[in-house]
């Protein structure tokens, strides 16, 4: 080699080295990455972002693109279509739809809850009733009431289902499984009004045995801590309480539907409710139907026995149907129809609020507090409650709530081993309440705290997707309380209830009404965060400063997560879609860095948010298409990458 040959390659070699002094610290680099590296520092001083926040891609002549997310780069065999600069949005936004859709279908699958399921056929006739009435969006505390009452065991709640065209009531072949006021909206013809299924009327003179086995109550399970005497009084009281709600219900309704059982026959305590209703109630107008004729031929034997009661008896079968169309034309005889246009103003959503947690933390007494009366039955004997309890409420600033009082949720081997089928049914309407809920109250007691089955009831929660506030009830009952003591109460139930970290804690002694109030307070607070929706560009700005901070870790081939585009597709819960080059470079631990980002940067406080992930396929260039492929082709496929943030 000549000098002149040599002086012209130290010359070249001289314009590709660093400029910075301090660049013969830095690794070597393959041409192709020195290059990017020198377009990066020129892009970053270009734009009015700061370098950590760019996302700058290049592309080499080879196929190849660099791509940089949060200040580092690596690379990655992409084939892109020449023409393809920009993300087809409108086919992300649709394609993050159908991904919610999957995904909601597939955790209903999961969440199945161990119930009768309604008949096809009894669901299109619930529906073409529906079609059939004419819909003013009456609100329901404004429609005529029909009150069903009689003595334990007549088939009451059958009736109830039968008429309201559901199984909202739990129906079981035992006597005093209602107990509280259950309200239900039915239609026929362009008639709609409420049907209140109440317990039995117990008006003979019992012993506190017969009491016991007669309304299936038990002065052990759950009140271990009770006192016997206490325990006794409570057994003592029930009737008068269940009397007390079927009196109410009688009182509040334009119909009465006297139901009695026609295989029994006629029975002393029909004689004393007949008495009693035509001795206070004479004004209004009363049915007498004689149940479990399910022959029309016998019904009528069976009917004629109780005439000797003063109303003219009709035989029905609650079970079969037989005959409950003639007594809904008696009903809405009996009833006026309620017209006018002013209640077409009512809002259509009403917010739901679920009150669930263990036996005996004080559900009922919530309840009855916030409504301020005594809706339901509150007593120390455990399970008091057993179908879910719907009230209508107004808040204080005018927002109206659909309250739903459920019974105790107690563990699944304990509820097998007592073997009562009540208990199971009541459990299973619990989980229904929390399904058909936008918010759920989680009471605890506050001298137990967190327990075992509080947390699964947490979980359960989270997995629903459902807003949810801590209601601490009985706070009066900590002793020596002071400024710090709520502060390490708080720490202790969110270190127990990590699934529910993201939810408001309430402190209240319902018994007593005090702070109640803040639990409706804090529900509406939460309504609003489950409906909240982020705008596509903060959303994104959001992601790409969580990404720029902390970047998805590589595999050990060297590959980095990549986020093409991300979008909330749905709300109630709010839900997120990433659309991302592998969802598997994404581990549990970023996604749920990128939850918390989320939720630092945007709230959402008091609901789970989700998280779904996208996978992108690489295009396939075929002869047939061409270079050039649609997005939706990038984001179709057989199996579909769902996961969400544990």
């Amino acid at each position: 080699m000549d000098l002149s040959t040599a002086i012209s390659l130290s010359k070249t070699l001289s314009l590709l080295s660093p400029i910075s002094p301090s660049s013969s610290s830095l690794p070597p680099f393959s041409l192709s990455r020195r290059c990017h590296h020198l377009r990066r520092c020129n892009l970053s001083r270009s734009f009015c972002l700061p370098p950590a926040v760019q996302l700058s891609t290049s592309r080499e002549d080879d196929g190849d693109e660099m791509v940089e997310i949060g200040g580092s780069e690596f690379e990655e065999e992409v084939d892109y279509a020449e023409d393809e600069d920009t993300l087809d949005v409108d086919s992300l936004e649709r394609e993050a739809q159908l991904v919610v859709r999957e995904f909601s279908d597939s955790l209903s699958r999961q969440l199945i809850i161990e119930e009768e399921r309604s008949s096809p056929k009894e669901a299109q006739v619930k529906e073409k009733r529906r079609k059939n009435t004419t819909s003013k969006n009456i609100p329901d505390h404004l429609l005529p009431k029909v009150a069903i009452v009689g003595r334990p065991n007549v088939g009451k709640s059958a009736l109830f289902n039968r008429l309201v065209g559901g199984k909202k009531a739990i129906v079981v072949d035992e006597p005093g499984v209602t107990r509280d006021r259950l309200y239900g909206r039915s239609y026929w013809g362009n008639y709609e009004f409420m049907v209140v299924d109440t317990g039995g009327v117990l008006t003979i003179s019992k012993s506190q045995t017969d009491l016991a086995e007669e309304l299936a109550v038990s002065t052990t399970i759950g009140m271990e801590g009770i006192p016997l005497a206490t325990r006794e009084a409570a057994v003592a009281r029930m009737p008068t309480m269940i009397e007390k709600q079927a009196t109410v219900a009688v009182e509040e309704s334009s119909v009465i539907i006297f139901l009695v059982d026609g295989q029994a026959g006629l029975n002393a305590a029909d004689v004393e409710i007949a008495d009693w209703l035509r001795k206070h109630y004479s004004d209004k107008c009363i049915i007498l139907a004689v149940n479990k004729c399910e022959s029309p031929r016998k019904g009528i034997t069976q009917a004629s026995e109780f005439w000797s009661l003063g109303f003219d008896p009709f035989p029905i079968s609650a079970l079969s149907g037989t005959g409950t169309g003639e007594l809904l034309d008696l009903v809405c005889a009996g009833i006026e129809k309620v017209e006018g246009t002013e209640y077409l103003e009512e809002e259509n959503y009403v917010p739901a609020i679920a009150i669930v947690g263990r036996p005996n933390v004080g559900k009922s007494s919530i309840l009855n507090a916030l409504v301020g009366e005594d809706r339901t039955i509150v007593s120390p004997v455990s399970g008091t409650t057993r179908d879910a309890i719907d009230t209508e409420f107004t808040g204080p600033d005018g927002q109206k709530f659909r309250l739903i009082d459920t019974a105790g949720i107690r563990k699944k081997t304990a509820v097998a081993s007592s073997g009562s089928i009540p208990e199971a049914l009541s459990v299973n309407q619990a989980f229904r309440a929390i399904r058909r809920s936008d918010v759920v109250a989680l009471v605890i007691e506050a001298m137990a705290c967190i327990t075992e089955q509080d947390c699964k009831i947490a979980e359960r929660i989270e997995r629903e997707g459902k807003g949810c506030l801590i209601v601490v009830n009985k706070w009066d009952t900590i002793p020596n309380k002071n400024q710090e003591t709520t502060v390490f109460y708080e720490e202790d139930v969110r270190r127990k209830v990590r699934s529910l970290s993201w939810a408001p804690i309430v402190y209240s002694t319902a018994i007593a009404g005090h702070s109640v109030e803040k639990i409706i307070v804090s529900a509406a607070a939460v309504e609003k965060e489950r409906s909240r929706r982020l705008t596509t560009a903060i959303l994104n700005q959001v992601v790409r400063e969580a990404v720029a901070f902390k970047a998805p870790p590589r595999t050990r081939g060297g590959k980095r997560g990549r986020v093409y585009y991300s979008t909330q597709a749905a709300i109630r819960p709010p839900t997120f879609v990433f659309f991302v080059n592998d969802a598997k470079l994404f581990p549990e631990t970023y996604r749920r860095y990128m939850e918390k980002q989320l939720r630092t940067s945007a709230g959402f406080a008091g609901t789970p948010i989700r998280l779904l992930w996208r996978s992108r396929r690489k295009m396939e260039k075929s002869a047939g298409k061409g270079p050039s492929t649609t997005m939706q082709d990038n984001f179709t496929g057989i199996e579909k990458s769902l996961a969400v943030p544990a």
